[in-house]
């Protein structure tokens, strides 16, 4: 089923909150779907990415945050960091709220996040290895190659100090990354 029209609406301050909730919620739901109520991926007590993941994303110094709204509900968001000057893109979070899932709001969201920044070059991303729909979701929807995969042997490049609680060697992840 595809969407009718999608926007990218820059977050705003009184929507923050229940933006941190719907993406924690987003990925609850994919941790259920794969393993079931209860999983020791959580963070933070029952959540699979904590708040403070999230807000160190949402508060970055090139950070660009967006809900994605269609035909005026919110039904997801993005989390982008920017480098122009590298022509280098972080695609930090993008959730669909799982009521929304398989109508095409992810990939519209993603090609809109491209037509708004036709000077990046070079576009990364992570997901957890368990998240088959994500995995299939960048690569076949978006055109991501998988380029690395973290686990307790090869966790990529150093972890910065005020990144440690966010990361164990335990985590194991999908690296991609989309040359435009």
């Amino acid at each position: 089923m595809e969407t009718t029209e999608i926007k990218l609406v820059p977050l705003q301050q009184d929507d923050r909150e229940l933006f941190i909730l719907d993406n924690q919620w987003a990925f609850k739901y994919g941790a259920q779907q794969e393993f079931g109520m209860r999983d020791e991926r959580c963070e933070e007590g029952e959540e699979v990415i904590s708040r403070s993941t999230i807000e160190h994303s949402i508060d970055g110094e090139n950070a660009e945050v967006y809900r994605i709204v269609m035909d005026g509900h919110k039904v997801g968001g993005v989390v982008l960091s920017i480098d122009k000057e590298a022509g280098k893109g972080e695609l930090e979070l993008l959730f669909v709220s799982p009521e929304y899932h398989s109508k095409g709001i992810g990939q519209a969201a993603w090609k809109a996040v491209e037509t708004m920044h036709p000077e990046i070059r070079v576009w990364e991303t992570l997901t957890p290895y368990f998240e088959k729909r994500n995995i299939h979701f960048y690569v076949n929807r978006c055109g991501f190659r998988i380029v690395e995969f973290w686990n307790k042997y090869q966790h990529g490049p150093a972890i910065p100090e005020e990144e440690e609680g966010h990361w164990s060697e335990d985590d194991e992840m999908f690296v991609f990354r989309k040359e435009v």
